[in-house]
């Protein structure tokens, strides 16, 4: 398979294993009577406040694999929306383009790259490829990542995509209708953009990948229903309702097989024996022919004397929903993005082309059920949220979202959208629900791979209970040592650590443990305990940090 190569790109193939993990620290919990407590919300509903690249890897104890759904907007680089690179990478050529952005800021000056950037394409790719690596580890085997993006990185994008995802698993590339008319600027104007979609994992060879298999169909529409009429016939109406006629006729050239679909049947209202038009071949063989004949499944026209007739495709046995076209020309326009935030501020808010919430909703719907983890990466404005939010309370979902957005405007904007379509805004009435606000925390070890004691002993105890269980850690129970994690599966988990000695499993250890289980994995610094003994027992353990699991 083809693959993208570009500057940089053999320094960030394996970026994402070098972020440092980070705990989160969680702010305040946002709930349903717009109140701000410092107890959790415990919806589900997370946003973070920093770095998606550290967010990311943050989120991978606890949720690598489960996510269902993942929508980014990451930015087009057009060369006029001011991102900069800020991934710190070992290597001096990258090491320089962030260097390139710290010193614009520091001076006051616009940090953004900008259209006259050589390497800006180079730069976007370096960013964009260790977040899709932490993506794709979040998403389930049965869910789908959508992103949208314009024509400047599309491609660019579609084969790192292939090379992360593989080409396999690539869905679609919808083409969604942005604006109403074309800019002025140009002599052809481009109106669209892409939103590439991808799964994880097949259902099988040759088959669709796994997230398509659990798609939602779209409603079926007025204009998607236009179709099926009420068409006269000789003895009336048909009784089974309204359908759309079907050519029972194909393309008569060449083979065997074609000229076995070439022959006669008889015209029930002339009685007479009519043939495929010249050319062409019966699209089924005689017995179907004659089931169809026989359910009166074919229309011979107004007064039965049509020379071929027509197949009836009846209303009331399609599909409940609608087949998803790759071209989206009537769902909502980037106008309606940017109306959804007024509405929402009651001013203009300083936000570009929000995405409309009609279109998250939309994909939303497709690749979700009701119970299914929604993640956007590059939150913004938070349409994401407001789009599950809204979904939720139509259906009675109980989807849950995770936001990422490293700008100051986190809370101000972001998660100040999400207050507000919870309680209600501009006579809109409430949907409902909670959000925890959190921002990152210290990093769980340090440069040299140590424990990093300012990240406290409660954030290091949640990180080793989620490494293990992929869960999250109980109350503490005081019916143990201090060292004891929780019981989960029947094998109970130890952290015996302290940041200023030295931490031994031995038997006086095992004299403090109260708990009784199958098995037992216990950390410390060292063991005494023999090999035959801790087999005996169904003891495991763990050194630290040696031991502990990397992200």
């Amino acid at each position: 398979m083809p693959t993208l190569h570009w500057i940089g790109k053999d320094k960030v193939i394996n970026h994402h294993q070098d972020v440092p993990f980070r705990l989160l620290d969680h702010q305040y919990g946002a709930r349903v009577d717009g109140s701000q407590t410092a107890e959790p919300a415990g919806s589900g509903n997370r946003i973070i406040h920093g770095d998606n690249l550290e967010a990311l890897k943050a989120l991978l104890p606890e949720y690598e694999g489960r996510v269902k759904c993942i929508y980014i907007d990451p930015p087009y680089n057009t060369g006029k929306e001011g991102w900069t690179y800020n991934d710190n990478v070992s290597d001096p050529k990258l090491r320089k383009w962030l260097e390139v952005t710290l010193q614009a800021k520091s001076a006051g000056k616009d940090a953004g790259i900008g259209v006259d950037d050589l390497s800006r394409h180079d730069k976007w790719l370096c960013m964009i490829y260790p977040r899709l690596k932490l993506l794709h580890k979040l998403l389930s085997e049965d869910g789908s990542l959508w992103i949208s993006i314009d024509d400047t990185e599309c491609f660019n994008l579609k084969m790192t995509l292939d090379e992360i995802f593989g080409l396999d698993n690539f869905i679609a590339d919808i083409i969604w209708k942005k604006r109403d008319s074309p800019p002025n600027d140009r002599t052809i104007g481009s109106i669209h953009e892409h939103i590439l979609v991808y799964g994880k994992a097949k259902a099988g060879p040759g088959k669709k990948t796994l997230a398509e298999e659990h798609f939602n169909l779209l409603q079926r529409t007025e204009k998607s229903n236009a179709d099926y009429k009420v068409f006269a016939e000789p003895n009336g109406p048909d009784p089974k309702g309204p359908f759309r006629k079907i050519d029972t006729t194909a393309n008569g050239k060449g083979g065997r097989f074609v000229a076995s679909l070439f022959y006669g049947i008889i015209n029930p209202y002339t009685k007479e024996e009519v043939f495929p038009r010249q050319g062409t071949c019966w699209r089924h063989n005689q017995e179907e022919m004659k089931r169809l004949e026989k359910e009166n499944r074919l229309y011979w026209g107004v007064k039965g004397e049509a020379k071929t007739p027509m197949r009836k495709l009846y209303l009331s046995e399609t599909r409940q929903g609608m087949t998803i076209p790759s071209i989206w020309y009537d769902i909502a326009l980037n106008q309606h993005g940017s109306g959804d935030i007024e509405k929402i501020f009651g001013e203009k808010a300083a936000f570009d082309t929000p995405k409309p919430v009609d279109l998250i909703q939309q994909i939303i719907h497709i690749a979700t059920d009701k119970d299914s983890i929604v993640l956007d990466s590059f939150a913004g404005s938070g349409t994401t949220a407001h789009a599950v939010l809204k979904l939720n309370q139509q259906d009675g979902g109980n989807r849950r979202f995770i936001l990422t957005e490293m700008e100051d405007y986190a809370e101000t904007i972001t998660a100040e959208r999400v207050k507000r379509v919870i309680n209600g805004y501009a006579g809109q009435p409430g949907t409902g629900g909670s959000f925890d606000y959190y921002t990152l925390g210290a990093a769980v070890f340090t440069e040299t791979g140590e424990l990093n004691e300012q990240a406290g002993l409660p954030g290091l105890r949640q990180y080793i209970y989620y490494a293990e269980t992929k869960q999250p850690l109980p109350a503490l129970s005081a019916e143990d040592n201090a060292a004891f994690l929780a019981l989960y599966d029947d094998t109970a988990y130890y952290f015996h650590y302290a940041p200023d000695e030295v931490t031994t499993l031995g038997h006086d250890f095992l004299a403090t443990m109260r708990t009784r289980a199958s098995q037992y994995i216990i950390y410390a610094d060292n063991c005494l305990l023999t090999p035959e003994f801790m087999t005996q027992h169904g003891i495991i353990f763990k050194k630290i940090p040696r031991d502990i699991s990397r992200f």
